[in-house]
């Protein structure tokens, strides 16, 4: 265990967290909402420290960052837990594991280990991810402050739940993140996820603020949130609240967890979803756990010329100029490229 960040000390040996926007008011021998974060006599620790259950080298697209050091590898890993309750987690067995088993499972690793790790493994970044990083927040930032010495980047994959006192901190070692934008209404991120819209949309608009690269993904659920006016009014909180520059991935849902009963995505929203967001005004959209389609392609927002080839996760050809320009147009094309 290894005591908390991020909370303060009230009577009768509660304590008040701020990690995450639940901000949890958490008794003494009790642990909040992600399960991994434990008051013990008014003070909090964190269960997962250097507890890690998942790891991986992943092509950084499958994080998805397609605008973020295309065709590196990305060293990935997780810890138990998540501060999200979604019915349609596609990994619950590890993000609801305090829960479910009542166990906090993990292979003991440092810092210096991951950083070593990700190095010989030839690594261009590292990602936090498989389950919300923010619930692992102690560990990760020691992670990404060893990271950067080694000229390492780092990711998060994220819920875009974490307090801005959160960000701020760790600001400094976090260079890209994709945010899981889950539906664009109220009533489904509180129905299926727990949870509260608003405070991931103050959070993007944040994280633009700070600098650090953004790229959305929105899982679309048939029936739950893949209304089309929906989708426009997510796509122009895109557009007009972060930039047209801002990529927006659209994901193909598969049954999982609680939601079995839901079908598979049709190839037909999707493909609304996309030119939904081409009319709306957004640059780069594509289409996500579909390989195959032309929607996975980078092309110049300017005069459509085909920028960067893919296959699922892998990357078939990139064609940018030295200025990060389209080689066609000059058009200049948005993302952390080297």
């Amino acid at each position: 265990m290894k005591t908390a960040l991020f909370y303060e000390t009230l009577e009768d040996k509660k304590v008040r967290c701020f990690l995450c926007n639940h901000f949890c008011i958490i008794p003494s021998n009790k642990t909040g909402i992600c399960g991994v974060r434990k008051n013990e006599e008014g003070v909090l620790y964190s269960l997962v420290y250097g507890k890690v259950v998942a790891q991986h080298l992943d092509p950084i697209e499958k994080k998805p960052l397609y605008h973020f050091l295309p065709k590196s590898w990305s060293y990935s890993f997780s810890t138990v837990g998540c501060n999200f309750k979604c019915d349609f987690c596609q990994n619950f067995e590890i993000s609801q594991a305090p829960h479910l088993y009542e166990n906090i499972m993990g292979r003991s690793v440092s810092p210096k280990e991951i950083v070593s790790i990700s190095l010989e493994e030839g690594a261009k970044s590292i990602s936090y991810t498989y389950t919300e990083p923010t619930i692992f927040f102690e560990f990760a930032y020691d992670c990404a402050k060893e990271a950067v010495k080694y000229g390492l980047k780092n990711v998060f994959v994220s819920n875009g739940y974490m307090s801005k006192q959160a960000l701020d901190y760790i600001k400094p070692y976090l260079h890209g993140i994709n945010v899981d934008l889950k539906a664009f209404n109220e009533n489904f991120y509180k129905k299926f996820c727990k949870a509260k819209l608003q405070p991931v949309l103050d959070n993007l608009k944040y994280l633009k603020e700070l600098g650090i690269w953004i790229e959305i993904t929105t899982l679309l659920i048939p029936g739950e949130n893949d209304n089309p006016q929906e989708l426009r009014e997510l796509a122009q909180f895109i557009k007009n609240e972060l930039g047209p520059e801002i990529p927006w991935h659209v994901s193909r849902f598969y049954p999982a967890y609680k939601l079995l009963n839901k079908e598979i995505t049709p190839v037909e929203t999707l493909q609304r979803a996309y030119f939904i967001g081409k009319e709306v005004g957004l640059y780069y959209i594509y289409i996500g756990n579909l390989p195959g389609n032309t929607q996975e392609n980078t092309y110049c927002p300017n005069c459509n010329y085909l920028l960067i080839e893919r296959y699922g996760f892998r990357v078939l050809k990139i064609d940018l100029k030295e200025d990060s320009t389209c080689p066609n147009c000059g058009f200049f094309i948005h993302g952390v490229w080297k």
